[in-house]
């Protein structure tokens, strides 16, 4: 797992409505690598964007079973990560690294 780098790790930013509004918080949401932990969570945002990360909170989305034409398939589980930047602290997401 140490292999990875930071691209790797932080996959996309997560753009919803609920996300937009933790942003007012200080808060930034991320899809990331499903066995990244924490601390490689905060060492790759904060060499991405050149921020400071007060705290990292992750949740696992489990997939959902979907039908296509009748067909049953399950969507794979993703990993989010909610980052909490310190005070003054923020990320443009919407321009891209």
């Amino acid at each position: 797992m140490s292999a990875l780098s930071h691209y790797d790790v932080v996959r996309k930013p997560v753009i919803t409505e609920k996300s937009t509004m933790l942003s007012e918080h200080n808060v930034v949401v991320f899809k990331v690598h499903p066995d990244a932990t924490k601390p490689q969570i905060k060492a790759a945002v904060e060499a991405l964007f050149d921020v400071k990360v007060k705290a990292v909170n992750t949740a696992v989305q489990k997939g959902k079973t979907k039908r296509f034409k009748g067909v049953k398939y399950i969507r794979s589980d993703e990993k989010k990560a909610m980052v909490t930047l310190v005070a003054g602290q923020s990320i443009d997401i919407t321009t891209g690294i």
